[in-house]
């Protein structure tokens, strides 16, 4: 273009003027194209993402959100009543198989059973994620099948094993269970929680806890977790092991303020293998592994019961799930490294002292062929 360009300028037929003209409008129009494939590989993005959103939005629940009876509180006995349930991408396993239990208001329950039991079915149950295949799961006698499944969750607080946060800061993601909470409310339920660790902070509340929580530790998301859970007073808690990102200490100082916080007025349902947890609750629930209740005691009550489900289970977590055999402990010796390398010296000094009594052989075997050949050679001696 620069050669073309200079030759009519040379011979007159192009000023200098428009020769730079054409060449700024040349630039303007390649960088023009560039950015519009820019632009439709954006395009191309928003429509892939768009379409998720989409599908998404005209999704139909099964369980519909806005229907059913307004729920004023939810206090009042928890009646789970000849419950069966399996998953409906397992039809065939069956989770519960008729199970059947009361929690009377007010008071504090643990759930416990081997893994795969259905603890956490239970509370997904009661929050109407799903619905029982047969059987009735009733709030102060009014059946949950009925409720409005929004006003039922606003009553009921959960914190799970895996809490969530969202990229925001500390005080938005406490204050997310009630957008028109406080400052102070915010403070207060933080400090239930034991959350003192944002004193230490440098922005405080205002902290950015980045996309998931990643800027804080385990036990630290968990606390917020539960201050989330506390801000809106729930009628229910569901603690789905809370307390199991927690050291010793802060977990006692949680158990502390929950004791004291949710006695009398308010249910909490605690799913929990420590045994700390177990203590505290007024009444344990054991879940068997063939969907069934296998028994219903306080703590006292079912420790004392050595034959119990409850301190079966116990004994076999303490232990690590090394299951004892009724036909001795000789039988069943554990050998230790100690053992082993003793037993390998004895296999070495075993082997070394088979290869000296061969050798000692061999030596023996030559010496006498030397002694025959020597007579042969000397007949006359």
């Amino acid at each position: 273009m620069l050669v073309v360009g200079g030759n009519l300028v040379h011979t007159g037929a192009l000023s200098v003027g428009h020769l730079t003209s054409f060449m700024m409008y040349t630039a303007f129009a390649g960088g023009s194209v560039s950015n519009l494939t820019q632009f439709f590989s954006e395009l191309m993005k928003g429509v892939g993402a768009a379409s998720r959103l989409f599908e998404l939005q005209d999704r139909k629940p099964t369980i519909p959100q806005t229907v059913g009876r307004k729920v004023p509180s939810a206090r009042g006995t928890i009646k789970f009543d000849d419950v069966h349930f399996a998953y409906p991408t397992r039809p065939a396993v069956s989770i519960f198989n008729g199970i059947s239990f009361e929690i009377p208001s007010g008071s504090n329950i643990c759930v416990v059973g081997p893994s795969g039991g259905g603890k956490s079915t239970v509370a997904s149950l009661l929050l109407r994620f799903y619905n029982p295949t047969s059987g009735s799961i009733t709030i102060n006698g009014m059946d949950v099948s009925k409720m409005n499944i929004r006003s039922l969750r606003r009553r009921i607080g959960v914190v799970s094993q895996e809490p969530v946060l969202f990229s925001g800061t500390i005080a938005e993601n406490i204050s997310y269970a009630k957008p028109d909470a406080t400052r102070f409310e915010i403070i207060m339920a933080a400090r239930k929680a034991n959350c003192t660790f944002i004193s230490d902070l440098p922005d405080g509340l205002e902290t950015q806890v980045g996309a998931r929580g990643s800027q804080l530790s385990g036990g630290q998301k968990q606390r917020i977790a539960i201050a989330r859970a506390l801000i809106k007073n729930p009628d229910i808690l569901i603690l789905d092991e809370a307390t199991s990102a927690l050291d010793a200490e802060s977990e006692t100082l949680v158990n502390a303020a929950l004791v004291s916080l949710l006695k009398g007025n308010n249910t909490t349902i605690s799913i929990a293998h420590r045994l700390s947890t177990i203590k505290r609750s007024d009444q344990i629930i054991v879940l068997s592994s063939e969907g069934k209740v296998a028994e219903i005691g306080s703590y006292a009550e079912l420790s004392a019961d050595q034959e119990s489900a409850f301190s079966k289970l116990m004994e076999w977590q303490m232990s690590g799930g090394e299951v004892s055999d009724p036909r001795g402990n000789e039988s069943l010796a554990r050998i230790t490294e100690a053992d082993i390398i003793e037993q390998d010296l004895e296999d070495v000094e075993e082997s070394e002292g088979a290869e000296h009594n061969s050798n000692q052989d061999t030596a023996g075997r030559s010496q006498t062929n030397e002694l025959r050949e020597n007579k042969g050679e000397n007949p006359g001696r």
